[in-house]
């Protein structure tokens, strides 16, 4: 895009040098407009840019035909100045400029102001403007008022030039031309627009336009009713297309990519006359993409890439086609490619990049001669990689990724001299890696991740690519090794993103001493083992690394001191053997991850190293000491704090319990940490997560919790908190996880006097696991707040499956809980938003048990152990189909089993002993299961497994099961084994035997 940009740029300075050299002034250069023009040159560092921009700009001479000044022909006074495309530096806009009042046409763009604010005022004195354009300038601020009243202006162009480099579909890097994303900012649209009727091209890609909201469509239609190019490009718009953007019959080009505009893409971008371009790329468009928009006879341009929800299918395509360059990657089309993509006789870029294509790949892809890039995905496609890909022998991009093609690549890939990109990854692909592949010198990019490739790699083999710049190799079954003439290895020296995760390197690459400006390192899950090399921090020194991950190794020292001197922003040393002060790159990171290591302590002076570190993971290590200050960071840092299962003492500091309006995720569980959680936090609270589980703290828990709006998590288990139930935090919407238990916790939950406005109060009505065992409650249990657990009645579609925090560049924190299900203490490391428990159990609750606990039809585990409650089991209990576990043992429960028991089909755990049941135990299949320890110490039981029969009972076997109940009974142990299988991957079993509360 920047290319087209700069080309079309020329052919209009050349026009317009052409047409000037006809009509040359008759008049020469007045004084003042020289004058003016001089002091404009002296503002500009001379020494930077084109150095041959100003040689003609000399005193005394005429300054209608100094470089890029133009002049009328009779007056003598500048009507034109194009200083565009010098790559000058200056400090600000010098004003004189605008003393240059005859200007019809300014060009500055491509030079650098330095992030200098445009002057107040000074453009509404260019009246006769219809040529404006000051793109990729730095300029910072808010646009001027001044640009607003120039009614003539037919080109407005204000733009950040930016373009993203996809490393693959996971990895990419944004560059663009200023200091900082959205310096530039206009308040709205309507106020620069109004006046600016006779707009014909608006060009404003990376202004900062959120404060316009919803409004920037109707504003744009409303006030330039001529505009035949909009590009509005990474501005922070929102909202949908509107209808009133139909009134723009002139239309040529729509340019809304990188946004996050919403709604379905409208069916009349198909009657705009003249459109040539629609680029819809990187928003949140969904739903059904009209297919009647390819039938267009002009355009040339559809990008929908990057909208994962619009569908769609393909349409037979027409021979009055005119596109080229067709892109559906990343979105939500589904269906088979059809053979009439032959008809696009003119495309040159084709990305059907979407996981729903099915079929083959049609051979008549083969025959458009003309393609210059091909990226095709697809779960459902079938076959191998075809022949005639051979053919393409202009193709510059090659892309088969996320596909069901299998087999091996064909040695005829190699015949794509033209190749810059070969991407083959995440497919089926397996055998051994073509040689011919390494003699393609072209290339820039080689990408043959996530297969089943066999065989031994030799970097060396490689050599002939000198131009490679991006490698990854990572996730087959492939060996890689240096090789043995290290000297060819020199001539890779441009690889800057280099991935070998998971490719059996045992030791640290000799490749990396000829990386001086890798941006991308990539070596988890091998055997490395020892040191980091000395000469690698030496070779890396002053670099700007968007990612180092070295986890999953056997590495067991840093080899250099603690302060590394570069910036990773993405650093990651997990589960490794690593000892000594954690290490902290010195230039600046986003994400540190040391978790699972043997890391002893944290420096006091990090502080100002870590002001931008927004992730930070150090748990399972053997930090001791007190929590230092500098970990709380600033108010616009910290994200995500994980410094679990450590040695830490000391108390919870102050610091991180305040002001936390960007803190999402705290965990401290299982430390030695003292005193009371900080009772501190303000208005603004953002934090998701908060576990502080496994510790020695005490007091209460902290009435300014309330503040945490978005809480969902919340375990203080293990703790020795003081307190009555915390009825106050039901005024947490989000809150899903409440564990309480092995405390100091006392009193009832609700007391069944309290009127009914008191209980609303109580009301927790997201809550999926509540967890208060092992604590001092007591009293009846409350039939009013089991009726407001409504999230245990109804599921919701809407909510991930998997609770979650979101982090930097699509990783994922799960959020954990530690609970005690079916007998023991486990920690959940994927909580399961299907997952409904409740555990009161070892507490002193007594009465009966309401029945109203039978309507939280999806709990799959009920412990109510170890309390005085007395009565029969309530029969409701029976509508619990999705239960797993109920443990009412240790209690006072008298009358028989209720028969309705019977029929929960995925009850595998079950403990009524100790109470006082009586009476025959049901006779099911799902009772078989289960043996005597379920129902001892109730000694008027009968029945199998108990050896006492019943009075009157003869020796019975189980009924056969009809051939419906068979069907029935084998659809439930495959569905109770697929649950367990899913339900066993997400836990982290303690396996510390639950015990019974002393008294």
């Amino acid at each position: 895009m920047l290319l087209l940009l700069l080309q079309i740029h020329t052919v209009y300075m050349l026009a317009v040098a052409a047409n000037s050299s006809l009509s040359a002034p008759l008049v020469p250069c007045l004084q003042d407009q020289a004058s003016a023009l001089l002091e404009l040159k002296h503002s500009f560092n001379t020494t930077d840019g084109d150095s041959t921009t100003f040689q003609s700009w000399i005193a005394g001479t005429d300054c209608c035909s100094w470089d890029g000044v133009r002049c009328g022909r009779t007056d003598g006074r500048v009507t034109s100045l194009d200083l565009g495309g010098r790559q000058l530096q200056a400090s600000g806009l010098e004003p004189a400029l605008f003393r240059l009042t005859s200007l019809n046409h300014l060009d500055l763009s491509s030079n650098d102001f330095n992030m200098s604010e445009f002057p107040a005022t000074g453009f509404e004195l260019l009246t006769e403007l219809s040529y404006l354009d000051l793109s990729d300038t730095n300029f910072a601020g808010s646009v001027p008022d001044g640009i607003s009243h120039l009614k003539n202006l037919v080109y407005l162009d204000l733009s950040t030039s930016f373009y993203v480099d996809d490393f693959d579909n996971e990895n990419s890097v944004t560059y663009y031309t200023s200091d900082y994303r959205w310096q530039l900012w206009a308040p709205n649209l309507e106020t620069l627009l109004a006046d600016l009727t006779n707009l014909e091209e608006l060009h404003l890609g990376m202004v900062n336009l959120s404060g316009d909201g919803a409004r920037w469509c109707e504003d744009v239609a409303r006030f330039s009713p001529k505009l035949q190019v909009l590009s509005l490009p990474y501005c922070l718009l929102s909202g949908s297309i509107c209808r009133s953007l139909l009134a723009l019959r002139s239309l040529r080009v729509i340019e809304l990519h990188s946004n996050h505009l919403s709604g379905g893409v409208p069916d009349f971008m198909a009657s705009f006359p003249n459109l040539t371009v629609l680029q819809l790329s990187e928003n949140k468009f969904d739903g059904w993409f009209p297919p009647i928009i390819f039938q267009h006879k002009k355009l040339k341009t559809i990008d929908l890439s990057k909208n994962l929800g619009i569908s769609g299918n393909l349409p037979t395509f027409s021979q009055d086609s005119n596109l080229e360059y067709l892109s559906v990657n990343t979105t939500n089309f589904s269906g088979i490619i059809p053979s009439s993509i032959v008809n696009l006789r003119s495309l040159k870029r084709l990305g059907l990049g979407a996981s729903g294509f099915s079929g083959i790949l049609p051979s008549s892809i083969g025959e458009l001669k003309s393609l210059v890039m091909l990226e095709v995905s697809g779960l459902q496609l079938v076959g191998p990689i075809p022949s005639w890909i051979s053919n393409l022998t202009s193709l510059t991009v090659l892309q088969l990724f996320n596909c069901g093609l299998y087999g091996t690549i064909p040695s005829s890939v190699g015949k794509l001299r033209e190749l810059t990109k070969l991407g083959l990854y995440s497919c089926n692909f397996s055998g051994q890696i073509p040689p011919q592949i390494f003699n393609l010198t072209q290339l820039q990019t080689l990408l043959l991740h996530s297969n089943s490739f066999i065989g031994t790699v030799q970097l060396t083999s490689l050599s002939r690519m000198q131009n490679l710049s991006v490698l990854n190799l990572s996730n087959n079954e492939l060996v890689v090794a240096d090789g043995e003439n290290s000297s060819l290895l020199t001539s890779l020296s441009k690889i800057e993103f280099l991935r070998l995760a998971s490719c059996r390197i045992s030791s640290f690459p000799r490749i990396l001493r000829h990386l001086d400006q890798i941006t991308s390192l990539d070596l988890s899950d091998n055997q490395i083992q020892g040191a980091i090399p000395r000469w690698a921090w030496e070779t890396w020194k002053g670099l700007h690394m968007f990612l180092l991950n070295m986890s999953h190794n056997k590495f067991t020292s840093l080899g250099s001191d603690p302060l590394l001197p570069l910036h990773i922003e993405y650093f990651d040393l997990s589960f490794n053997n690593f000892e000594g002060p954690l290490p902290i790159p010195q230039n600046g990171s986003v994400t540190l991850d040391y978790s699972s290591n043997n890391f002893s302590s944290m420096l006091l002076d990090y502080s100002t190293y870590l002001t931008d570190t927004a992730f930070f993971k150090a748990s399972r290590n053997s930090l001791s000491g007190n929590i230092p200050q500098w970990i709380c960071g600033t108010d616009s840092s910290r994200q995500l704090i994980d410094l679990s299962y450590n040695n830490l003492s000391g108390s919870v500091p102050s610091c991180l319990m305040e002001n936390i309006t960007v803190l999402q995720v705290l965990n401290l569980r299982s430390n030695k940490l003292v005193g009371e959680i900080p009772d501190n936090i303000n208005k603004g609270c953002a934090l998701e997560a908060l576990d502080l589980s496994g510790n020695l703290i005490d007091g209460k828990l902290p009435r300014s919790l309330v503040a945490c709006r978005n809480l969902e998590v919340l375990d203080i288990g293990s703790n020795q908190i003081s307190d009555s139930f915390p009825c106050w935090m039901s005024s947490l919407p989000k809150l899903q996880v409440l564990v309480l238990k092995y405390n100091k916790f006392t009193g009832q939950v609700l007391d069944p006097s309290d009127n009914k406005e008191h209980i609303t109060k109580c009301e927790f009505t997201g809550l999926r696991i509540a967890d208060m065992a092992s604590n001092n409650f007591s009293g009846t249990l409350p039939v009013g707040w089991f009726k407001m657990l409504k999230s245990m009645m109804t599921r919701s579609d809407k909510d991930t499956l998997v609770m979650e925090n979101q982090y930097y560049h699509g990783n994922t924190y799960q959020f954990t809980a530690a609970i005690t299900y079916k007998g023991y203490d486990i920690t959940i490391s994927k909580i399961l938003r299907t997952l409904v428990l409740i555990d009161i159990s070892n507490n002193a609750f007594n009465g009966i048990i309401p029945e109203e606990i039978g309507e939280l039809v999806l709990l799959h585990g009920l412990n109510m152990s170890h309390n005085a409650l007395e009565g029969p089991i309530p029969a409701k209990f029976g509508n619990l189909k999705q239960l797993e576990s109920l443990d009412l043992s240790s209690n006072g429960l008298s009358g028989g089993i209720p028969q309705e028991l019977a029929s929960l089909n995925f009850l595998s755990t079950l403990n009524l002993s100790y109470n006082k049941l009586a009476g025959r135990i049901p006779n099911s299949y799902q009772f078989s299961t289960f043996s005597n320890s379920s129902f001892l110490g109730n000694n008027d039981l009968c029945g199998p497994p108990l050896s006492k029969q019943c009075p009157n009972q003869t020796e019975t076997s189980l009924p056969y099961a009809s051939e419906k109940n068979s069907v029935d009974v084998l659809l439930f142990f495959f569905s109770a084994l697929g649950f367990a299988i899913s339900f066993s991957v997400t836990l982290t079993l303690t396996w510390i035997c639950h015990s019974s509360k002393q008294s």
